[in-house]
């Protein structure tokens, strides 16, 4: 039985984690689903955003325990890999809606995400140090969401935080009150679904690769992405469409 519930509202993918009796962990099996599902809308243009969420009073528990002490664990942390670093090559935008606690590597499941928003109360916490376990996979993600500084404190520390403090982190970036959160999640996503799809391809494209490079080697990447664009179809039409006071259609969308 699947536990992730995949569904189209227009050129929106929702990925929905539902095993909310189990508080949604990341077992083996969800972790090669989502992986899939992530690949197949990367590959699709009709999808233009993917949203993230979840059923139940918790968004993601995190590692399924258990799984770690099996002969296949290894396997595991293949697949977790894949998944938890999937936010460092993907080229379309997806939003997180997290209506419930989220622990260990579901913080590193949101920290891939490009916005996320929460609702007010939910809490966060790094918690493996309590069972003698370190958020090795999920380190990356959210140091780079967070800072180093602040992700090794919390893996060391385990303590959990609300949404406060998670949205001064900059691991999420809005809060809102629990009724609103799917209907702002889903106009956030729709809204990115049907923005220049090419501007967006470009631009995660190029934080993606200059995150690495000298200023100089990004400050050149910056001049020759910024030419492409200039030179755009949907630049062109985007600038028509403000002189003329109208929504924009972009031609990157057909």
């Amino acid at each position: 039985m699947s536990h992730l519930l995949i569904t189209r509202e227009e050129r929106v993918l929702r990925l929905t984690l539902n095993n909310p009796d189990a508080r949604n962990p990341l077992d083996e099996a969800i972790c090669h689903e989502l992986v899939a599902a992530l690949l197949d809308a990367g590959k699709d243009r009709t999808v233009g955003c993917v949203l993230l969420d979840a059923s139940g009073p918790v968004f993601c528990s995190g590692l399924e325990m258990n799984e770690l002490l099996m002969p296949n664990g290894p396997e595991l942390g293949d697949v977790h890999e894949e998944l938890l670093t999937f936010g460092v090559h993907y080229h379309k935008p997806i939003v997180a809606a997290v209506q419930g606690a989220v622990a260990g590597a579901g913080i590193g499941l949101i920290a891939n995400c490009h916005v996320v928003l929460a609702a007010q109360g939910v809490q966060f916490g790094l918690t493996e140090i309590r069972v003698g376990h370190w958020p090795f996979v999920a380190h990356r993600a959210v140091a780079l969401a967070i800072g180093e500084r602040r992700a090794v404190e919390l893996s060391l520390t385990g303590r959990v935080f609300g949404t406060g403090d998670a949205q001064q982190y900059g691991l999420v970036h809005e809060v809102v009150p629990p009724f609103e959160l799917d209907d702002r999640a889903t106009a956030t996503a729709r809204q990115l679904a049907n923005a220049s799809q090419e501007t967006l391809r470009r631009g995660l494209d190029f934080v993606q690769k200059s995150r690495e490079m000298s200023w100089a080697t990004a400050g050149r990447l910056a001049v020759e992405y910024t030419d492409r664009t200039v030179r755009s179809a949907d630049l062109r039409e985007g600038i028509h469409a403000n002189r003329e006071k109208r929504k924009p259609d972009w031609p990157s969308l057909h």
